[in-house]
């Protein structure tokens, strides 16, 4: 049903073209001019540039920690293969040591007991 004041289909129609050229038009008014995109796309590449360099800098410090870290431990573990023989050359010459006092008792002793026996 047709109430009088209710737009028919060609108005419809009209008023859909007309909001269409609209922002056609808006459209068109609102895109930027070429200089303001190159400038936008220089200031991109900019800033990728800044991010890759942060990006490499950070990489190269890591791979610095890292070779650090790994001449430590090669110098720690160089410390302790040090230690380790020293306490391996102390407990030699203490088992010498040990050995040459056995010795010696053994050959006082025997030496008491041949004295006794003449």
């Amino acid at each position: 049903m047709n109430r009088p004041g209710d737009p028919g289909f060609a108005d419809r129609r009209n008023a859909s073209l007309e909001a269409k050229k609209a922002l056609l038009k808006k459209a068109q008014s609102v895109a930027k001019p070429k200089a303001e995109l190159e400038a936008i796309a220089a200031e991109r590449a900019a800033l990728a540039a800044a991010r890759e360099a942060r990006t490499l800098e950070r990489e190269r410090e890591k791979r610095e920690a890292a070779e650090r870290a790994a001449a430590e431990a090669a110098r720690r573990q160089e410390e302790e293969a040090r230690a380790k023989a020293e306490a391996e050359r102390a407990a030699a010459d203490q088992a010498v040591a040990e050995e040459a006092e056995r010795k010696a008792e053994r050959d006082r002793r025997y030496a008491a007991r041949k004295a006794r026996n003449r």
